[in-house]
């Protein structure tokens, strides 16, 4: 399993991914599915992936493989919807291959994000039948793989006008929740910044044992006990009392 998200932010965009994967409890990889293409300093691309690890390394590798070659490229797009769509193209021919033999588990889900040009950053979630969606104002944020666990974090939090000081430690609460609850969702955690406009990456890997994680789980812990704390308690009309035979 998988977890992946993307902000869109005034400021600029933020992703997070895991990077675990398995195959069975006694088969755990790890694996980067957070990488970056910057074809010319002005246009770059985040891609995040989530699904078939075979399908992915190959869509990986025929962008790369374009990039060099005459045809449809992501150095040849115009805006980021159209790299969207040579990156749905690529997958789902990609998975349609391999269909015969693993039906729908050769599919792949991506997020891409990035700039190209005078074009604002944003982010779009493609998936495997090739086809995208962006981030909406009012939901500025885009999961794939397993996103019901931290999605409470995004929900609440996430403002477009966020700092993306302010993102990272929400993107990075969503993620370690998420861990805890999902054996198949671990570290390393791969965070990459988007400033806008600068069409540079600041990448960084927060591994398990960081000291930010734990200080980070700790205060979290403190903070939900308190608020558990300060929770209402029921009164007399607040519920109502059933006898011990009702139905």
């Amino acid at each position: 399993m998988t977890y992946c998200l993307a902000m869109r932010l005034d400021e600029g965009l933020l992703f997070m991914s895991d990077t675990r994967t398995n195959a069975g409890v006694d088969n755990v990889s790890t694996y980067r599915k957070l990488h970056v293409f910057r074809p010319d300093d002005q246009r770059l691309f985040v891609l995040q992936s989530a699904g078939n690890l075979a399908t992915t390394q190959e869509v990986l590798d025929r962008i790369t493989r374009d990039l060099t070659g005459p045809g449809p490229s992501l150095a040849t797009v115009d805006h980021l919807f159209e790299a969207a769509i040579y990156l749905g193209e690529l997958s789902a021919a990609t998975a349609a291959r391999h269909e015969a033999t693993l039906g729908t588990g050769a599919t792949a889900t991506f997020i891409l994000g990035g700039q190209v040009g005078t074009d604002p950053p944003d982010i779009l979630l493609v998936y495997p039948a090739g086809n995208y969606i962006r981030a909406s104002d009012d939901v500025p944020f885009l999961q794939i793989g397993e996103a019901k666990y931290g999605k409470s974090y995004l929900d609440l939090a996430v403002r477009s006008n966020a700092a993306l000081n302010t993102a990272a430690k929400i993107a990075l609460s969503s993620m370690v929740s998420t861990a805890v609850a999902n054996l198949s969702v671990g570290p390393p955690y791969d965070i990459g910044i988007y400033d806008r406009d600068s069409f540079e990456l600041r990448h960084a890997r927060i591994d398990g044992d960081s000291p930010y994680l734990a200080r980070l789980s700790a205060t979290w812990s403190e903070h939900m006990l308190a608020a558990v704390h300060a929770l209402p308690s029921l009164e007399p009309g607040d519920i109502q009392v059933l006898s011990p035979d009702h139905d």
